[in-house]
């Protein structure tokens, strides 16, 4: 008795968020077109099942709890219909007893964030994608990695090209982050077809990235900050951050810091960006 309660409860909360989330969408923003005056919030049972491609007599047996055993391509279109963004997609799945698809990582750094990274006049900053492609990067940034010949992918530039064992004093432990930081990403993203492309790349060409990659070494989060050797700034000391950006998926906002008042704080500001 217990578990059926328990289930009877599941399929009751998914039917209170499927009446929540059609009271949530305009008309008009489903690009249906309103007559008169509207008895409901938001869109009838009908038109959600007519937006869906499903029965209507199907769509109300789902939020009356007497449908329990909705399929995955059934979410899919209720998740299209309702308009719902990534986190309320993952909710309706969870409440259906299916596992949400594998997400994508989006590639278009908006508006906003490139605003963000210009309010950063003296912080190298970047945006990456889950592979660590360089999708947008400040001023700074581009003066930052000046000693590398392309600014494109944060992974490539640490394990193939010279002269990152010499801006990276604490080379090791870069390389062991990176590997890290794909781990993570894998786990996120394992249908993320350029992730598995870089990684695959990286595991031909590096040998240090093989052998980190099988090893399964792990690297330690830290707050200290790790030093740099700059072709034209000298020896720089910066710590950073990394936070996901909203609404974006995959996507990192990653920001160098230096300690304010310190010789690479002043390196930077007068780097004349």
């Amino acid at each position: 008795m217990t578990r059926q309660r328990s289930g009877d409860a599941r399929v009751n909360e998914l039917g209170e968020f499927l009446r929540a989330c059609r009271g949530a969408v305009r008309p008009e923003e489903a690009g249906l077109v309103a007559h008169g005056r509207r008895r409901v919030a938001g869109l009838r049972r009908e038109e959600v099942a007519e937006l869906a491609g499903m029965n209507a007599d199907y769509y109300t047996r789902l939020e009356q709890g007497r449908e329990r055993h909705p399929s995955a391509q059934m979410l899919a279109a209720l998740s299209s219909a309702l308009r719902l963004n990534e986190a309320l997609r993952e909710h309706l799945y969870r409440l259906g007893g299916i596992a949400a698809p594998a997400r994508t990582s989006s590639e278009t750094v908006g508006p906003t964030v490139r605003g963000l990274l210009d309010s950063y006049p003296a912080a190298p900053a970047l945006v990456l994608n889950p592979a660590m492609d360089i999708l947008a990067a400040n001023a700074v940034a581009e003066v930052f990695f000046a000693g590398f010949p392309r600014l494109d992918n944060l992974a490539r530039m640490t394990f193939l090209e010279p002269a990152a064992r010499r801006f990276c004093v604490e080379w090791t432990w870069t390389c062991q982050a990176m590997v890290a930081g794909f781990r993570q990403a894998g786990a996120l993203f394992p249908e993320d077809r350029r992730l598995r492309q870089v990684v695959a790349e990286l595991l031909d060409a590096s040998a240090e990235f093989a052998e980190l990659w099988h090893s399964y070494t792990l690297c330690a989060a830290t707050s200290e900050a790790r030093r740099f050797r700059h072709p034209e700034l000298g020896a720089l000391a910066l710590t950073y951050e990394s936070f996901d950006v909203r609404g974006a998926a995959g996507q990192r906002l990653m920001v160098y810091r230096a300690e304010p008042g310190s010789a690479t704080a002043a390196a930077l500001a007068g780097a004349g960006v």
